[in-house]
């Protein structure tokens, strides 16, 4: 069949003919069957603990459920772990609901069954069929037919380095609220340290305000407090603190308060870190392996915060795209219809995503590395600051993850993006893309 068109409407064509042009693709999906005939979902609640033990034996006879409730006391908890294994049962599946399935889980590792803790989106059941004994029934049974993912668990000791670590930020964040309740009780007071010091927290402007809070009323000279490197002259700080004798008795018990805070954090904070590099000793190869990426070698803490929230082992994610989907640093998938419906990155991350954020920020205003500031560069330019600095974020992850894959120290050279090379343009007479459109039963008239 031939059709006749202008040369206007003949490119028109054969691009909706591209478009329409159907691309077949085979995937091999998971088999009619249940992956694991024999399991156990637990519904874990604070004081108690619903287990379904699903059993089919890939015969015509139904399946079989087998349900029980236990405390969370540790003797039932051996209790339930006990009467799982006496079903022949060794694969258990729980929902991760906050801090409960910890002890739970701890108790199914110590019986040497295979625990496995999952999002509660891909364990919540339907709405209007919900129970405890149903929930456990669900759950086993969304385990048993593949729809369950796990989420990724740390060994033990890394599981209580990775709770120390986070308390360790916990407290760190508790530091710089009690700074800013100091700054603002002094700015309020009229008392303008801020102003003449870079940090107010600093050996000379720390003098000077334990003197104020020690001597309540009275009028005092700076100058033996000020050291020889100080640039600000005397004068202008003398009058920055010019209304320190008439702080109200208040305030001043409140500055007490707060810098009695303040240092206590500071020595717990110490304490904690400590710890946390003794039980670190044992992994300072892959410690010293992640202080090789750029941003990562000015404080050994950043390093062992990254240990500890991905592991030492690798192995566990597939690729490094998975590493970086686990840590949120990368777009998510939502397209239907040819429309891309979100590009967001998910909240996954909560304690590795501000640190690689906080890193990628000042690496990129450094000149020392050009592999990261060019990918930054043009990744800012199109897409805007915040994806491109999530972007380094993944380029850190991705060669965290290589560099502890294959036991080598970070290259610059394989992160490098050489230019494309340009398409040479294909040149046809009007003899040849007549012939070519006569091929394709089209007919062209000028």
């Amino acid at each position: 069949m031939s059709a006749t068109f202008t040369f206007t409407s003949l490119f028109i064509l054969i691009v909706e003919r591209r478009k329409d042009a159907m691309h077949e693709r085979m995937e091999i999906g998971d088999r009619n069957e249940y992956i694991h005939p024999i399991c156990c979902g637990l519904d874990v609640h604070k004081k108690s603990v619903f287990a379904a033990v699903f059993i089919y034996d890939n015969s015509d006879s139904p399946v079989k459920y087998y349900t029980a409730q236990f405390t969370t006391y540790p003797k039932d908890l051996k209790k339930m772990t006990d009467w799982i294994i006496s079903k022949n049962c060794h694969d258990v599946c729980m929902e991760s609901t906050g801090q409960y399935w910890h002890p739970i889980y701890d108790a199914a590792e110590e019986a040497g069954l295979h625990p496995l803790v999952s999002h509660p989106k891909y364990t919540k059941p339907l709405k209007g069929k919900k129970s405890d004994p149903a929930d456990a029934k669900w759950i086993a049974k969304s385990y048993a037919s593949g729809r369950v993912v796990a989420s990724f668990i740390p060994s033990k000791e890394f599981r209580i380095m990775r709770s120390t670590i986070r308390y360790c930020q916990k407290i760190h964040n508790a530091m710089t609220g009690e700074k800013n309740r100091i700054l603002n009780c002094l700015t309020g007071e009229g008392i303008k340290l801020d102003v003449v010091f870079s940090d107010v927290f600093g050996k000379t402007s720390r003098s000077i305000i334990d003197y104020m809070l020690n001597h309540p009323g009275e009028k005092f000279n700076v100058a033996p407090f000020i050291g020889k490197r100080c640039k600000t002259p005397i004068p202008v700080i003398q009058e920055a603190v010019a209304k320190a004798s008439s702080v109200d008795i208040s305030s001043l018990s409140k500055l007490k308060v707060a810098f009695s805070r303040l240092d206590r954090t500071v020595k717990d904070e110490a304490v904690l870190k400590q710890d946390v590099a003794e039980r670190m000793k044992p992994y300072a190869h892959q410690l010293e392996l992640i202080r090789t990426v750029p941003g990562f070698d000015r404080d050994p803490f950043t390093a062992m915060r990254v240990l500890a929230e991905i592991g030492p082992d690798m192995s566990v994610f597939p690729s490094a795209r998975h590493l970086c989907s686990w840590a949120g640093v990368c777009p998510s998938h939502d397209s239907s219809a040819h429309k891309v419906k979100g590009r967001k990155i998910s909240r996954a991350g909560k304690y590795l995503k501000p640190l690689l954020v906080n890193i990628a920020r000042s690496v990129v205003r450094s000149k020392d590395h050009p592999e990261i500031t060019s990918r930054f560069n043009r990744i800012k330019s199109r897409r805007g600051y915040m994806k491109a600095i999530i972007a380094i974020c993944k380029m850190f992850l991705t060669a965290i993850w290589h560099i502890l894959s294959k036991d080598e120290p970070y290259k610059t050279d394989g992160y490098m993006t050489a230019k494309k090379p340009k398409k040479a343009k294909r040149v046809m007479t009007r003899t040849q893309l007549a012939e070519y459109l006569a091929s394709q039963g089209i007919t062209v008239v000028d």
